[in-house]
């Protein structure tokens, strides 16, 4: 558990860490906000492609961490490409480059989790899980806060180099993951059905299981305003503390905020009821939002505070909601699609943060609080919604209630 630990963590803080530092890299080459949001959307948008399969194939490896490991070598040299070109090459080689490399991005979120029950007694899963969740949160305040103050000392390029070796570091940890089982047990046999196949079995769990359903959509949908949120932080950052490079210390409040809630829940995990907390969460990255149109510094911290405490649980509640109810020949695909499509929500507001806050960054805020209103009301809705007949159970928590 702990090589886990320790891998997850170098290959997420690297990952936190390069999408800053792409975007600080390209606003210094460019010296454009919107390009700089179409190279970090570009590395993300892809997401929804790669994620649906890289998962189907782990769910089929014998050795799932020997693919992890080949996909986070892979997406190390895009990193490394995208920066030797850019400036060198048209911008929209670049953001092919990024497009490409961000196929795999997935491996570094859903990848990962997606091993957790190997390396986890069954009876300390919710336990792990929110250590899991936790590596996030460390990433997510170590990786920002690393973008730049890299960036600041030796230049937004360095801070590039410096996330691609942190995911490289957890290489050994990938390569070193257990074998499924039922490999152990006996040779492997092939599989008997195709990839496509499983792909369809995969999208049509998580559409026919509503408790999946609900934390995916929900998820998806508030990290359209993570994104945007993401994207204007130079611009905060510039409008509070006078230059764009120390927005990143303002996602590193909202990480640091994520890290103390998901720290509480690590050490009281029955604390959390993780389908109430996806809800609340939107509420909270919502009120945050609002708060920080507003523009003044404090205030922006606050809102970093209060976003934080919003975020930190979703994550460990959504990984919760999927440990509970993915079927195990299905799990490595559900949360590579699950982190994909959130990585695809990120990215389609990263896309669109950049063009409106350079209209106006308040309204930029104001829309991105918007989305979270909507993510809360998609929850609702299919909470309300028409309950299947009990002899056509959804989950594998409904099946549990009706088995005699």
């Amino acid at each position: 558990m702990t090589r886990y630990l320790i891998g997850a963590t170098a290959a997420r803080t690297g990952d936190e860490m390069s999408g800053p530092a792409l975007l600080l890299v390209g606003l210094s080459v460019t010296g454009s906000a919107s390009a700089a949001s179409a190279l970090l959307s570009g590395i993300t948008v892809s997401a929804a492609v790669g994620g649906p399969v890289f998962g189907a194939m782990l769910d089929r490896a014998a050795r799932p961490g020997r693919l992890l490991a080949g996909a986070l070598a892979v997406y190390c040299v895009a990193l490394l490409v995208i920066l030797l070109s850019l400036g060198r090459l048209p911008l929209p080689v670049v953001l092919a480059t990024a497009v490409c490399g961000g196929l795999l991005g997935p491996a570094l979120a859903g990848g990962w989790t997606a091993q957790l029950p190997r390396v986890a007694a069954p009876e300390s899963l919710p336990r792990a899980n929110a250590l899991d969740a936790l590596t996030f949160n460390t990433a997510s305040l170590a990786g920002p806060a690393l973008a730049g103050a890299v960036a600041m000392t030796a230049g937004p390029a360095a801070g590039v180099v410096v996330s691609l070796a942190l995911i490289a570091l957890a290489l050994p940890a990938a390569w070193t993951l257990p074998r499924r089982a039922e490999a152990v047990r006996a040779k492997p046999s092939k599989p008997s059905t195709s990839v496509v196949a499983d792909l369809a079995s995969g999208f049509a769990a998580i559409g026919r299981t509503r408790p999946l359903a609900r934390a995916t959509l929900t998820s998806v949908i508030s990290y359209v305003g993570v994104g945007m949120l993401v994207t204007c932080t130079p611009l905060l950052g510039e409008r509070a503390l006078g230059t764009s490079g120390s927005g990143t210390f303002l996602l590193a409040a909202l990480a640091a905020a994520s890290l103390l809630a998901n720290a509480l829940l690590a050490r009281c995990p029955d604390l959390l009821r993780p389908d109430a907390t996806i809800l609340g969460s939107a509420l909270a990255l919502a009120a945050a939002l609002l708060l920080a149109a507003t523009l003044s510094p404090v205030a922006l911290f606050a809102a970093m505070a209060v976003a934080g405490a919003g975020a930190g649980p979703q994550l460990t509640a959504l990984f919760a909601v999927r440990h509970r109810e993915a079927p195990d020949q299905l799990r490595g695909q559900i949360f590579t699609t699950g982190a994909s499509l959130k990585i695809t929500g990120f990215a389609i507001g990263a896309g669109i943060g950049g063009p409106i806050a350079t209209w106006s960054l308040s309204g930029s805020l104001l829309v991105a609080a918007g989305f979270e209103v909507l993510a809360a009301l998609g929850f609702v809705l299919l909470t309300v919604g028409p309950v299947r007949h009990p002899d056509a159970p959804t989950s594998h928590a409904d099946h549990a209630r009706i088995r005699p």
